[in-house]
């Protein structure tokens, strides 16, 4: 059986691995083999992905909550007026 894999590193942090795995696939398989192996790979992705967009939301909120204990407050106009954007610093 393989898995489907993905892998965070980061100088800042330990590594992070996700993995969930994959039936077999038969040589030369029906079609209807085929269309299942497909499908199955297809769910996996999509749960590997959800895997992953929490882990890494997770570890931007760490980040951030790092970054404000540094700082020292948050701005909460700033932070409302910028939600749902991307802000890119001039630095």
């Amino acid at each position: 059986m393989s898995n489907l894999t993905a892998a965070y590193t980061s100088p800042d942090s330990s590594p992070h691995t996700i993995s969930h795995p994959l039936p077999a696939s038969t040589p030369d398989p029906s079609t209807d083999a085929r269309i299942a192996h497909l499908a199955a790979l297809q769910s996996s992705m999509k749960t590997l992905q959800a895997d992953l967009n929490a882990f890494l939301t997770q570890k931007m909120d760490d980040d951030k909550a790092a970054g404000v204990a540094k700082a020292g407050k948050v701005d909460d106009a700033k932070e409302e007026e910028n939600y749902g954007e991307e802000i890119v610093d001039a630095d």
